[in-house]
């Protein structure tokens, strides 16, 4: 499984922003996605994660209410809505994936890793 972030960019704060997730394989509605982020000189966190369904996520508490994640399995594609951005979500923010249907925050669950894509969020 390959997964490829992309989408980010510089933000100004108050904006939003939508960032893709494309994964490959032909299983990929099988895949439960995590969104994971992190900021120059901190640790790797959870931001939201989405199950085979729409109605299957789990989003971080720091980020209720900011943050939309839905999928397109046609396209091998999920995708993170962050709203309303803020200079500290300024970070790489990276998708993950697991192979059931089991939404997570922790991290070692994921077995497979995407390259990150910078966000980068101007006060």
């Amino acid at each position: 499984v390959q997964l490829q972030a992309s989408g980010g960019g510089l933000v100004q704060a108050g904006g939003s922003l939508r960032i893709s997730c494309v994964a490959s394989g032909r299983t990929f509605s099988r895949y439960t996605i995590g969104w994971f982020r992190q900021a120059p000189g901190k640790e790797r966190e959870f931001v939201g994660a989405i199950g085979w369904s729409e109605s299957s996520t789990l989003s971080a508490d720091s980020m209720k209410g900011r943050i939309t994640m839905s999928r397109d399995n046609a396209k091998n594609t999920v995708y993170l809505q962050v709203d309303n951005l803020k200079p500290e979500d300024t970070a790489v923010y990276y998708c993950a994936a697991r192979i059931n249907n089991q939404v997570s925050s922790q991290s070692h669950l994921y077995r497979y890793w995407g390259q990150g894509t910078l966000v980068t969020v101007s006060s």
